[in-house]
């Protein structure tokens, strides 16, 4: 007959490393990038808005504008609130959100058997994009069967005068079918990652876990 208490040892510790396995995979790296004038600012009024050119619109803007404007409101901002052009003209500053999903197959890998890189262009200067550029090449480690691919964009400007202050991309990969894929964990976790540590440091890629 089985020893009760040793079953205990054996049962308990792989529980709970299936445990700690499963959080690990509900949060996977995010890597971000910033760039901002000196000294932005940290407090004042602010309104989120749907930045020009967001490739994916409708219902799920929500949920990533949402998680953004917690995040804003964690570092300093205030709340203008969405909605009418009359709450959002109020505001000291408006930031700009643009999001996209995308899936990809084994078959979307390079002729190296690593993923494609994604690339990311753009930066922030007085009164908007100084060409610069990000220049990242973001390679996540690993080659699950399908991953989906998720990237935030914000972008603050001041109202009054349409003066891009600061700009932040932030990306991850998640394997299809697991919680951190989903829309609503996706939006919490990039936006916690990017506006983290505001306004963080200029130009400098960072992974964030």
């Amino acid at each position: 007959m089985s020893n009760p208490s040793m079953l205990k040892k054996i049962v308990l510790p792989s529980l709970l490393a299936l445990g700690l396995g499963a959080c690990a995979t509900a949060v996977p790296p995010v890597e971000v990038t910033r760039f901002h004038i000196d000294n932005p600012a940290r407090s004042g009024t602010i309104a989120v808005e749907e930045m020009a050119g967001n490739p994916d619109v409708g219902l799920e803007f929500r949920t990533y504008a949402a998680a953004v404007e917690q995040e804003l409101q964690r570092v300093g901002f205030t709340a203008a609130g969405q909605g009418t052009a009359g709450q959002g003209a109020r505001s000291d500053y408006v930031a700009l959100v643009s999001f996209r999903r995308t899936f990809r197959e084994p078959g979307s890998y390079g002729a190296n058997g690593k993923p494609v890189s994604v690339g990311v262009g753009g930066a922030v200067g007085s009164g908007g994009y100084s060409g610069l550029g990000l220049g990242i090449g973001i390679n996540l480690s690993g080659k699950p069967k399908g991953q989906v691919f998720t990237e935030l964009q914000v972008q603050i400007r001041r109202r009054a005068d349409s003066t891009t202050i600061w700009e932040g991309r932030a990306q991850t990969a998640a394997r299809e079918g697991t919680p951190a894929s989903q829309p609503g964990l996706a939006a919490q976790k990039l936006a916690a990652a990017l506006l983290g540590g505001y306004p963080g440091e200029s130009g400098r890629t960072i992974t964030v876990k």
